[in-house]
């Protein structure tokens, strides 16, 4: 317990007393004396005499009477006690020094310095042999006049004070929270027996210490009790002002006790009065309600016992999409309706497993159907079979979220591909006498057995069965599809209303107070024993009860209603669902499946038609593979590949257009037997063109009236192979030359050829154009292999060992050079062509025709300085002999204008007009170089003598035997170029 008035002494086993107890010094003045605090009351204070504002009834506040000690009925440890405390041993502190206590952090001085154990140092070295000195006389003799007699002068309280202080400092042992007599070692403690019990018996120096300890303790029991007396003086006045207040009140709460009985008695006559009879028809009108209830309910328990039943005949019709509706309705009753129900206990897992069963039912149904479906005739059914059956199975699987019952319709749809390529095969097979099928037994045998026209019409009965398989595929997919957009949109429906009832809901909620305000008087009134707060809150529970109760009993009548039409469409032999029960399955799915799941589900069904088109190019692909196994797709003629290339192309056209997506495989084989294709067609021409080449003897060779129509038909624009034309009598007699643009050709036979296969090339990239690039490349390559072995042939001279030519004449070199210009001429018009073929990104290929175009004039070019050079050999020759004397005109000169006239009369025919003149201008500066050498080397000047005149009449003679060469008569000679200047 706190103390009041004085600080306590407080123990301080190093302070330097005598008896070990610090105390306080005194302050000389006189002694102030504090008020006594008086505990707090723990009842109500008197009454004040004030007037009451209530009536005079009793109040329950106000107090009559005083309370005295005798009206008390708390024992005085619970008076004593401080309720503000939780324990009082735990803080020695605040019960010696009152509440008023704290400890607080005393801020260190700032001018008195830091002392350290250190400082103390000398100190204890001086003392510590006195210390020693004054133990060992305390130990050996005590002193019992060590308290001081000025002690005397204390107060009595002060000396109990200091007595109970003693007592607890050295028996600490009786403050301990686990001090009890029965532990035999705290026993020992308390009464030390063993300094009584010696060997030898009880002397009279034990009797005295007993007798010691027993007035010891006895003198510790007088300060204990003494001070309980005290602390019980101190807070006399709070104890008897409690007690006083506890007698007051007593008294209030009998007159409001007295005044309660009233209150009843007139309000239970006002119940005889006025609420019986009110409430006995309230009570006979929920009795009735719930009459009402009880018979609902036992209708609908006997709906729901013809569950099992009707499910049963449900399902024997397949209407699994009503068995489903009618278990979910069951087992929706079950759960709000009927739970509880101890017959139905056993109901809601049989109707679980009712529905597994269901739900593997309909996917054996779905598979079963999907298989019938695809495996059905092609061209004599129609396209959707069954769709009422599909619509249901379809709402049956969505509604037990069975999303993946699409890889089913997959998987079948593989396997009846596959079907429909064996079908086709056996059924052309029948009809070929010439394949025995016993002995050839794979199919991919059996068609590479057969011929080109054989195999391609069966490529063309299996695209066309494949075509009519992706529409059937389409149109149920198409079903499939619209099935579950409706329930997509029937989902969004039901979410838009939720949306708007929720709005409704939020404005009739703010009417509902005034609502239950009225509800609570009649609560109140029929409540019995409770205030009227907890009327209020039962009557809103039971509005929400009737709430409840409404709702269940609408969706009663709704769920009953469900299993009555249920089972009234079952025994009415109905197949088709009503319009009212089909919307009410859609709402039920979107409740199940969420718009995400949907939205995949339609994904699925559009990627599923891509699947189909895909895995109707890859038979396709497998029909082509087998044919193409021993290469004879690379054998087929350029007529019959554009066939086969333009029925895939058709066929790959048709299904794009039917699933929406371009699908590559089949393209992609046709790619690789085109490349194949290409490489034999280039390589057979190649190979052609080399054989002419070999054999050819540089002659100029007719024109046929065929080759030059073919160049009439280029001249027009039409860069593609006519027809070949019955041979008649009328027929055009072979040309000498060909006329291309109103120029003459003279042209070998190898290069009529080419023009020809070159056309070839570019009729085969107008059929297929897909492989224009590959094809520029080796039509470009082809071009490159006349140009390098025309080359090697003429201006190597390599044709006299292969053909066997005695020599390379200029007519030879003449007619190259011709042959060449020719392919230059036709070279940018194929540009143009391969140009309309190819795609803006492939443009850089063309950069072939280029380098070709560079490489073919460089070859003429050559050969024009190969004809010059001939003659330059010759001049060299025949000039190098040249002497200036009679007769005039000279054999020099007259040999050099014969071999000039044979070369004119070579090639005059061959080459244009032009090229001519050219040709012989760098022979005539050829002849004057070698001229004007001989004359310097001979002292010839054009000095006007007689060799002047000389070789005058000589060069004379040279330039009319040169132009009168036809072609040639303008050609300025300028033979004075052949006179050195005079210095």
């Amino acid at each position: 317990m706190a103390s009041s008035h004085s600080s306590s002494p407080v123990p301080r086993p190093g302070s330097g007393g005598r008896d070990g107890i610090y105390r306080k010094d005194r302050d000389p003045s006189p002694p102030r004396c504090r008020t006594i605090r008086s505990l707090p009351d723990v009842c109500p204070k008197e009454p004040t005499g004030e007037v009451r504002g209530l009536c005079n009834g009793p109040s329950v506040v106000a107090e009559h009477d005083r309370w005295t000690v005798l009206s008390s009925k708390v024992n005085l440890p619970a008076a004593l006690n401080d309720p503000r405390l939780a324990k009082r041993e735990s803080d020695f502190f605040t019960k010696t020094w009152g509440l008023d206590f704290a400890e607080t952090e005393v801020m260190p001085s700032f001018y008195l310095p830091n002392i350290t154990r250190e400082d103390f140092g000398p100190y204890l070295q001086e003392m510590a042999q006195r210390e020693r000195i004054h133990e060992r006389c305390k130990t050996i003799c005590p002193n019992k006049d060590d308290v001081d007699p000025s002690s005397l002068g204390y107060t009595r309280y002060n000396c109990l004070h200091t007595d109970l202080c003693v007592f607890v400092l050295n028996f600490q042992i009786f403050m301990k929270p686990d001090f009890a007599l029965d532990d035999p070692a705290t026993f020992n403690n308390v009464l030390p027996w063993s300094h009584f019990n010696s060997a030898g018996g009880k002397s009279s120096r034990d009797v005295a210490s007993s007798k010691l300890l027993q007035e010891k303790l006895s003198h510790y029991l007088d300060v204990v009790e003494v001070s309980i007396a005290r602390q019980i003086s101190l807070r006399s006045e709070a104890f008897f002002h409690a007690m006083s207040s506890q007698h007051e009140l007593q008294d209030r709460l009998q007159e409001t006790q007295q005044a309660v009985a009233v209150l009843r008695g007139r309000t239970a006559a006002m119940d005889r009065v006025m609420c019986q009879g009110p409430l006995q028809a309230l009570r006979k009108a929920m009795t009735r309600n719930n009459c009402v209830k009880l018979h609902n309910k036992l209708k609908l328990m006997a709906a729901v016992h013809q569950t099992q039943p009707t499910v049963q005949l449900l399902l024997s019709t397949s209407e699994f999409v009503g068995a489903l509706e009618l278990i979910a309705t069951t087992k929706e009753v079950l759960q709000q309706e009927l739970q509880g129900i101890h017959s139905f206990r056993h109901l809601g897992s049989q109707l679980c497993e009712l529905e597994k069963l269901i739900d593997k039912m309909m996917v054996e149904d779905f598979s079963m159907y999907s298989r019938s479906d695809l495996s059905r005739s092609l061209k004599d059914e129609p396209q959707v079979l069954e769709k009422e059956r599909l619509e249901s199975l379809v709402f049956g699987l969505l509604r037990q979220r069975k999303l993946d019952f699409l890889d089913i319709y997959s998987d079948e749809m593989i396997l009846a591909a596959k079907a429909i390529v064996t079908q086709c095969v056996t059924d052309s097979v029948v009809h070929i006498e010439e394949i025995d099928t016993e002995v050839v037994i794979k199919q991919a045998d059996q068609m590479r057995l057969m011929t080109f026209p054989q195999w391609f019409e069966l490529l063309k009965n299996v695209f066309e069965c494949f075509l009519l398989f992706l529409q059937r595929i389409k149109a149920t997919l198409n079903i499939i599809r619209n099935v579950v957009v409706e329930v997509l949109n029937s989902n969004q429906k039901n979410r838009l209303l939720e949306q708007a009832s929720s709005g409704a809901s939020g404005q009739e909620t703010s009417q509902s107070p005034s609502v239950l305000q009225g509800e609570a008087e009649l609560a109140y009134l029929t409540h019995e024993g409770l205030f009227i707060s907890d009327a209020l809150n039962e009557a809103q529970q039971q509005a929400a009860l009737a709430a409840q109760d409404q709702s269940s009993t609408v969706g009663s009548r709704i769920q009953q209603g469900r299993l009555e039409t249920a089972g009234s469409d079952l025994t009415s032999g109905t197949s088709e669902m009503s319009a009212s029960r089909e919307q009410s399955i859609i709402c039920s799915i979107s409740k199940i499946s969420s718009e995400l799941e949907l939205n995949r589900v339609v994904n699925n069904v559009q990627e599923l038609l891509y699947t189909a088109s895909d895995v109707s190019h890859d038979r396709c692909v497998k029909v082509l593979t087998a044919r193409a196994k021993d290469g004879s797709l690379e054998r087929l003629s350029s007529a019959e590949f554009v066939c086969l290339s333009q029925a895939v192309e058709g066929f790959v056209r048709d299904t794009e257009e039917l699933s929406g997506r371009r699908s590559v495989s089949l393209r992609g084989a046709l790619q690789s037997q085109a490349n194949r294709f290409v490489h034999r067609f280039h390589e057979e021409r190649k190979t052609k063109l080399s054989l002419l080449l070999d054999n050819e003897r540089w002659k100029q060779a007719e024109v046929p009236a065929e080759f030059q129509d073919l160049v009439n038909s280029i001249a027009d624009g039409k860069i593609t192979l006519p027809e070949r034309k019955t041979t008649g009598p009328d027929e055009k007699k072979p040309a000498e030359f060909l006329l291309v643009n109103g120029q003459k050709y003279a042209v070998v036979g190898t290069v009529l050829l080419l023009i020809r296969i070159f056309l070839e090339y570019c009729q085969c990239v107008n059929d297929i154009p897909s492989i224009a690039t590959d094809m520029l490349t080796r039509l470009s390559d082809l071009l490159k292999h006349f140009n390098s072995r025309s080359c090697q042939l003429v201006l190597g001279a390599g044709a006299l060992q292969v053909v066997g030519l005695k020599t390379i004449t200029t007519k030879n070199l003449a007619l190259a050079s011709r042959c060449l210009q020719l392919v230059v001429h036709y070279i940018p018009i194929i540009r143009a062509h391969f140009e309309t073929k190819l795609q803006p990104k492939q443009f850089s290929v063309l950069r072939h025709f280029d380098h070709i175009t560079k490489d073919y004039n460089d070859h003429i070019a050559e050969i024009s300085a190969k004809l010059v050079a001939i003659m330059d050999s010759l001049f060299e020759k025949v000039l190098s002999k040249y002497e200036v004397k009679a007769p005039m005109p000279s054999a020099c000169f007259r040999n050099v204008c014969k071999q000039m006239a044979k070369m004119h009369e070579a090639i005059y025919e061959l080459l244009p007009e032009e090229q001519t003149q050219m040709l012989f201008l760098r022979i005539n500066a050829s002849f004057k170089m070698h001229l004007k050498r001989q004359l310097a080397r001979l002292g010839v000047i054009n000095d006007g003598g007689p060799q002047h005149g000389l070789v005058v009449v000589d060069v004379a003679f040279y330039t009319e035997n040169i132009q009168a060469l036809k072609s040639l008569e303008r050609l300025d000679l300028n033979m004075a170029e052949i006179w050195e200047q005079k210095r």
